[in-house]
């Protein structure tokens, strides 16, 4: 598909589903990234396959959370310059 050119009011559109998505990721990266270690005591009482939640949380939960949260904006983002036809070659 062509690049065309956005009206300013598609323009503003555009920019406000892609700062909902970028806010929506910040989110979430906030939450795995701080919130999740900072009550990592209290998680430590609920053990899976051996080993308590907030050490699992701390060692690889956050970050498969992380690359999860990559692919997904990747995909998002992508379909959102789709939508509006400015995607890249």
């Amino acid at each position: 598909m062509a690049k065309q050119s956005l009206t300013p009011e598609r323009a503003r559109e555009y920019w406000s589903k892609t700062s909902t998505l970028m806010w929506t990721v910040l989110a979430i990266w906030f939450v795995f990234g701080f919130l999740i270690h900072a009550f990592v005591t209290s998680l430590n009482t609920i053990v899976i396959g051996g080993f308590p939640l907030g050490f699992y949380m701390a060692a690889q939960g956050s970050l498969i959370v992380f690359v999860i949260i990559i692919f997904w904006y990747a995909m998002r983002q992508n379909r959102i310059d789709e939508d509006f036809g400015v995607t890249e070659d």
